[in-house]
């Protein structure tokens, strides 16, 4: 059990921005990638719900410190009498941005929308049985079996209004695999500190801040109106930094950290991510589409994977490519997760000599004839999502030549990207992977499950394992904590160990601004411009 925490404690507000220009009201907000829909619940992506969150809210967000924050929701519990019922107090005098109350109804809705098939946080709620009104301000929700950590599953639960769904004909989730939209993609209203004033995609979205907002007198909320800019080029991006045209970037490239934090005027704050960046495999098909091979899949053999897996070396990544920012990892987990294990994570001896001779005995040769290459396969790679996205796969590309495995590089807008992998169109891709639960159980059902109506929506590799499959959900109704952690252990062991997916590196993020602003870096990359607040005032 867990009551709800002071909102005004905590390292959320120590941690707010401090602008020192007394008119600079209007704060400019630069991206390299920009949202993918103005839906909370269709896209589960970094840029997408952060943005997201100046509009909508949920019950609960995490501060700074990584510790849950009281949102929409001022205090929670298990009742005493049965274990599988978390009980929410609702915020009284809520608002939203039309001006009607938020209450259970709205609650019971969007938890009901969350779960849909087109929504791609189901994900998140498949514990869930059934969601309940108690009274105007207090929902009950019924999991199908006891699960302690439910609370933690909610930080992205965006509330929305019933009657606005209705009648913006938004009921359910926008399907962004399929290209759909509906009343959500290009409008939004929430109950959040900001109101959509317009939105161009990949142009400018313009907020202002809502007059009727519940957090004022709790929040600085001293920003006024809230412009964000997404410009993917790197050096246009810094460019209109240093001019004033911007105020923030949010992603700095490593390469501009040092002139950056040389500039009068200019401030850089960076800090870890709780994020993995990592490749991955086709390993079902029984063909590459990219391939030049015909008939067969050299990914479907672990041996080719784990070959790639050493021939791959994340320090020099790290080292000339992030220039220091980042940590070489080897799984798919974070520090900051529980379930964490530093033993699996130990990255292992980059031997392309070993790899060189395992490909042999798989029965990739090298073939003459076609310039001494084993074969070839297209590299699919981000260009405007994480930091040094395209630069890292150019890395790979050269270091598996080395090995003579021939990687076409294909780099692309993130918002083109995913959808692909989401449509299981990619035979080899980069992908990062942030986890705001802070469990493995996230990565686990997200990315290796098999890929059903609600679990394993981003699991791009084909990957099945129906055993590890079963345990995995019945992670999410473990009490036995100690019990839970030794399955966790297990489980990623087999994962790591099926190499389906190369980790690289941890990641590392950069903000830099101007006019006295200094932007806190969130472990999950976010930015909650309610907190900013102007010195002199």
């Amino acid at each position: 059990m867990r009551s709800g925490l002071k909102l005004l404690a905590g390292a959320m507000i120590a941690a707010a921005a401090f602008i020192t220009a007394a008119d600079a009201r209007t704060v400019r907000w630069a991206r390299s990638v920009d949202a993918q829909t103005l839906d909370p619940m269709s896209a589960n992506i970094g840029p997408t719900s952060n943005l997201a969150h100046q509009i909508y809210e949920p019950l609960v967000i995490r501060g700074y410190d990584g510790k849950l924050v009281a949102t929409l929701a001022t205090e929670w519990r298990i009742l005493p009498d049965d274990p599988t019922v978390w009980e929410f107090k609702l915020r009284q005098g809520v608002k939203f941005h039309d001006g009607s109350d938020f209450t259970a109804d709205d609650a019971v809705f969007s938890f009901e929308r969350a779960r849909k098939p087109t929504s791609d946080y189901r994900g998140l709620l498949t514990s869930i049985d059934s969601v309940t009104k108690v009274d105007a301000h207090t929902i009950r929700i019924k999991t199908k079996a006891p699960n302690p950590l439910l609370v933690e599953n909610l930080t992205n639960i965006f509330m929305m209004s019933k009657a606005w769904a209705e009648k913006n004909n938004a009921l359910d989730p926008q399907n962004i695999r399929e290209r759909q939209e509906n009343g959500a993609t290009r409008n939004a209203m929430g109950t959040g500190p900001f109101t959509l004033v317009s939105r161009e995609p990949d142009v400018r979205t313009v907020m202002r801040q809502f007059p009727g907002y519940w957090g004022k007198g709790q929040f600085p909320m001293q920003v006024t109106e809230l412009i964000v800019v997404p410009i993917q080029q790197d050096a246009t991006r810094i460019a209109a930094l240093l001019s004033g045209e911007v105020d923030v970037v949010h992603d700095v490239p490593v390469q501009d950290i040092a002139r950056l934090q040389q500039s009068q005027g200019i401030k850089v704050t960076t800090g870890p991510e709780n994020r993995v960046i990592f490749l991955g495999f086709n390993v079902g098909s029984a063909e590459l589409k990219s391939s030049d091979l015909k008939g067969k899949n050299p990914f479907a053999d672990v041996r080719v994977r784990n070959a790639i897996n050493i021939a791959v070396n994340r320090e020099a990544i790290t080292r000339v490519v992030m220039r220091g920012q980042g940590q070489p990892i080897g799984y798919v987990g974070t520090p900051f997760i529980s379930g964490y294990s530093p033993e699996l994570a130990a990255v292992p001896r980059f031997d392309p000599a070993a790899a060189n001779k395992a490909l042999d005995e798989a029965g990739y040769p090298r073939r003459s004839a076609e310039g001494n290459t084993r074969f070839s396969v297209s590299l699919q790679c981000t260009n405007n999502r994480y930091v040094s996205d395209e630069n890292i796969c150019q890395a790979v590309v050269a270091m598996l030549g080395q090995i003579g495995i021939r990687a076409n590089l294909v780099a692309k807008p993130a918002a083109q990207h995913f959808p692909e992998l989401q449509r299981n169109e990619l035979d080899f891709f980069l992908v990062g992977w942030g986890i705001p639960t802070y469990d493995a159980e996230y990565i686990l059902t997200f990315l290796y499950h098999t890929r059903t109506a609600n679990n394993g929506t981003w699991n791009g590799t084909r990957y099945s394992n129906p055993a590890l499959d079963s345990r995995m959900l019945a992670l999410q109704t473990m009490p036995d904590l100690a019990r839970r952690n030794a399955e966790l252990a297990d489980i990623q062991k087999q994962l790591r160990d099926a190499a389906v997916y190369i980790p690289l590196h941890l990641q590392s993020i950069s903000h830099a601004s101007r006019g006295g602003i200094e932007v806190p870096v969130h472990p999950d990359a976010g930015a909650w411009f309610k907190l900013f607040r102007f010195a002199g005032s």
